[in-house]
C-alpha cells in the first residue's frame, strides 16, 4: 500500500534518527516519481527531516528556512498526507513548534510524525524489530557520524559502509 522508500523514511526519521538519510532516501523517490513538483509531499517530508537535521546540529536559522518551506508544502497537501498515513493538522503544528524553538534558540528535540494508520505503523515497527532498533529511539547525540553527516561522510569511507549495510539489512 505504502512505496518502500516511504516506510524507509519513516524507519530512518523514527527508530535511527538518520535524518539525512531521510532526505536521501526520500529525495531519491521524489526524484524517480514526482521531480517536476517542487510542492510535492515528499519534499515536505524531507524538509521535515532536514530541518530535524539543521537544528540538531545547532543551525537554527538554515532549519528555521528549511520549516518554513514544509510547512507551507505540508498545508497544500493535508489530503495527500492523509493517504500516507499522517494527520496533517498535528503535522503542522509539530511544525509551528519546532519553529518556535529555533527562533527562541530552544534545545533539539527529535520529531515524531503523528502516524494515523495503524497498519502503516505496525509495519514500521516489524521493520524496526527485524533490524533490532527501537521504534521512536531518542537520537544519539553522541553519534558524531549522525549529527554531522554530510560534513563527515567524505572523510572516511568507513560511515558509508555502515549505512550502506544499515539500508540494506
Amino acid at each position: 500500500m505504502y512505496p518502500e522508500a516511504y516506510i524507509q523514511f519513516l524507519v530512518q526519521f523514527h527508530a535511527y534518527r538518520d535524518y539525512f538519510e531521510c532526505h536521501e532516501i526520500l529525495e531519491e523517490y521524489w526524484k524517480e516519481h514526482d521531480f517536476e513538483n517542487r510542492s510535492s509531499v515528499w519534499v515536505g517530508l524531507i524538509q521535515t527531516a532536514v530541518g530535524l537535521y539543521h537544528h540538531r546540529r545547532g543551525n537554527e536559522n538554515g532549519a528555521f528556512k528549511i520549516w518554513a518551506g514544509a510547512r507551507r508544502i505540508i498545508g497544500e497537501n493535508k489530503n495527500r498526507l492523509f493517504d500516507l498515513g499522517i494527520d496533517a493538522n498535528k503535522l503542522l503544528h509539530l511544525l509551528e513548534k519546532h519553529l518556535s524553538d529555533t527562533t527562541y534558540r530552544r534545545p533539539f528535540r527529535d520529531m515524531n510524525l503523528p502516524l494515523i494508520d495503524p497498519e502503516l505503523i505496525k509495519q514500521c515497527t516489524a521493520e524496526c524489530k527485524r533490524r533490532g532498533i527501537p521504534w521512536q529511539h531518542p537520537s544519539d547525540m553522541s553519534d558524531k557520524q549522525l549529527v554531522h553527516r554530510h560534513i563527515l561522510r567524505h572523510q572516511t569511507a568507513e560511515p558509508e559502509k555502515r549505512l550502506h549495510q544499515k539500508r540494506n539489512i
